[in-house]
């Protein structure tokens, strides 16, 4: 299969499975200047399943830094409203929105922390419609990526700078399970796979967690009526989407006020366009009651006090650390992959979907069972080959989930 064979056909997995296009439904596209040859062949690949129309908002590296460098914290504290009244049209309208993402690791490097708190606590408050649509599944929506220049040299530093974009090429085709037969059923497969996983860990219905690995000792609490689920969605009109490609994990929600312990990163998070790394969190009765990096400290300060919601957890997602990503090797200093190579957990919003009729309820009847709400939802990745987790069922019997990274049942 040819280069552009392969582009092809993740054009049309972003279309026809990422978001699964409807006949004259509206398509939402989020991405920068750096991915607008491939963006071109996504929008023709949209109009050619039938999408109604196909609108396209792309940012700019030297723009986003002008921006923060230049713009005062007030008026980044003054969120525009023709973004949010362009995101509620897309939900009226129960269309989707694709991300394309491309972004340089480091693009916010040096940037005032203060600031980049501004922008997340503005856009949260004024987007809380449109976060609850996406954390609701009320829209198809999904998450890919391709390369950049300066993401590729971050990921590929040793390869000379005319081989770094081709090979995250490569290694991004690898993880969507393009250039292997047909990616569409290769997808079906795998979601398959994932999904009978997910009815494992339903059946058990475990009470608590417990994880053990060098750095991490934590226990998390699980909801009564919890529910683990894939990157497999489905909207309420039936409609099928895939949130992430690549995807590997299966996840729930912790019970807001039942975590505690201590926990440290395994990956370095990439957040604002900056790193944090070598973090550690500690964890009393759901809230974390001390953070530490060595990398990026300020702004780990910042991201767990965005709002109330921020300083607890909203997801546990469990991925073996033989699965495909994490086999490369390869680190990508983006979450959409690295959170597919780890054992992941969320600081912030709980998916309300993991929850049985959670859909259906509002913020303050979330809260009331123990559910986490928040602006903020950024995954960190905490998993290895030395991590032990065990599951406490209703009873108190003690199970083996994962031993020394890979699951054990």
């Amino acid at each position: 299969m040819s280069f552009e064979e392969k582009l092809s056909e993740f054009a049309q997995l972003a279309v026809r499975v990422g978001v699964n296009i409807q006949q004259g439904q509206y398509l939402l596209i989020n991405t920068s200047t750096e991915t607008l040859d491939f963006t071109r062949l996504v929008v023709e690949k949209a109009y050619e399943a039938g999408a109604g129309r196909v609108h396209v908002n792309l940012t700019d590296a030297v723009f986003d830094r002008a921006f923060y460098e230049h713009t005062t914290e007030e008026e980044i504290s003054k969120f525009p409203k023709w973004i949010v009244a362009q995101r509620e049209e897309v939900i009226e309208r129960q269309g989707a929105i694709l991300w394309i993402d491309a972004e340089d690791p480091d693009l916010l490097a040096g940037v005032d922390v203060a600031k980049l708190s501004a922008q997340q606590k503005a856009s949260g408050a004024a987007l809380v419609n449109y976060r609850k649509a996406v954390m609701n599944d009320d829209i198809a929506w999904s998450i890919i990526a391709v390369p950049s220049k300066k993401w590729a040299a971050k990921v590929f530093p040793d390869l000379p700078e005319a081989e770094q974009v081709n090979a995250l090429w490569d290694a991004i085709f690898k993880t969507v399970h393009i250039g292997d037969g047909s990616a569409v059923e290769n997808w079906h497969t795998h979601i398959t796979n994932l999904e009978a996983r997910a009815a494992q860990l339903n059946a058990k219905k475990f009470k608590k967690l417990y994880y053990n690995a060098p750095g991490t000792n934590l226990t998390i609490e699980l909801p009564d009526k919890h529910i683990w689920l894939t990157g497999g969605s489905k909207t309420p009109l039936g409609t099928k989407f895939i949130a992430n490609m690549p995807t590997e994990e299966v996840y729930t929600m912790p019970l807001k006020y039942g975590v505690n312990g201590t926990v440290s990163n395994t990956k370095p998070l990439v957040y604002k366009g900056n790193v944090i790394d070598e973090f550690t969190l500690t964890f009393e009765a759901g809230k974390i009651i001390k953070a530490e990096a060595q990398v990026g400290n300020d702004l780990l300060q910042e991201l767990i006090k965005s709002d109330k919601g921020s300083s607890y957890l909203g997801e546990v997602a469990l991925v073996p650390h033989e699965s495909p990503i994490s086999a490369s090797n390869i680190l990508y200093y983006n979450t959409l992959f690295d959170e597919n190579a780890s054992n992941h957990l969320a600081i912030g919003e709980a998916y309300p979907t993991c929850y049985e009729g959670g859909r259906e309820l509002a913020e303050g009847q979330l809260e009331s069972l123990g559910i986490n709400t928040s602006i903020t939802h950024e995954d960190f990745m905490i998993g290895s080959g030395e991590m032990d987790i065990d599951g406490e069922l209703a009873d108190g019997t003690m199970e083996p989930i994962f031993r020394k990274g890979s699951w054990a049942f």
